[in-house]
Formats: C-alpha cells, structure tokens, sequence
C-alpha cells in the first residue's frame, strides 16, 4: 500500500522500492491554558455566568465545575487554546471582575 508521500522506484536489481519524499511538517501551533483564579468577592452565580458569557463554548455543566475547581484549590482550568482567544478570554473575564490569567501548555 503506498501512500501520496511515497513514490516507487526500480532499484538497480529490479524490486521496487518505496522512496519516501520530503514532507513539510507543520508544527502546530503552541496551546494555552486560561485559568480562573478563586475570587472570595463575586458569588458562585456570578462567576458560572461570567465563564459563560466570555466562553460561549462551555456549558452550564463546564462552567460550574471550572467554577467549583477554582473554588475549591485556588484556580480552575477554564480552556485551552491558541494564543490569541486565550488573550481574549482572559482579558474578557478581567473585565468581569475576575481575577485570569494564562499560561503554555506543557
């Protein structure tokens, strides 16, 4: 089975042998982490409301729990992303009155 990146070819004693061409690896480009840090001012309600105004993508259910996780240790894990919406999100929740910030992925 040959794949697109690969080309037969005869070698001098007749049997074919794959060659594979240079491929161009695009690497991906770096995540990050957007976290939500403990806020002992805004209530619990508050701050679901607010994860889910800035983060459209999350749900009831998603924003409880970054909520909850923020609650509970100290910072919650609110999404990870590209640089730039991570930005925004964080910039976004700041905005709200709450406390984000944002780090690589490792």
């Amino acid at each position: 089975m040959t794949h697109a990146s690969e080309t037969p070819v005869r070698s001098p004693g007749g049997a074919a042998v794959m060659e594979r061409q240079p491929e161009t690896v695009r690497k991906p480009s770096p995540r990050y982490r957007v976290l939500l840090h403990n806020d002992p001012v805004n209530s619990m309600e508050y701050v679901v409301t607010s994860l889910r105004e800035v983060v459209p993508s999350l749900s009831e259910q998603d924003a409880m729990a970054v909520m909850l996780e923020a609650h509970n240790s100290g910072v919650g894990l609110v999404i990870v992303c590209d640089i730039e919406p991570a930005e925004f999100y964080c910039e976004s929740l700041k905005a709200k009155g709450l406390t984000s910030t944002i780090e690589p992925e490792e």
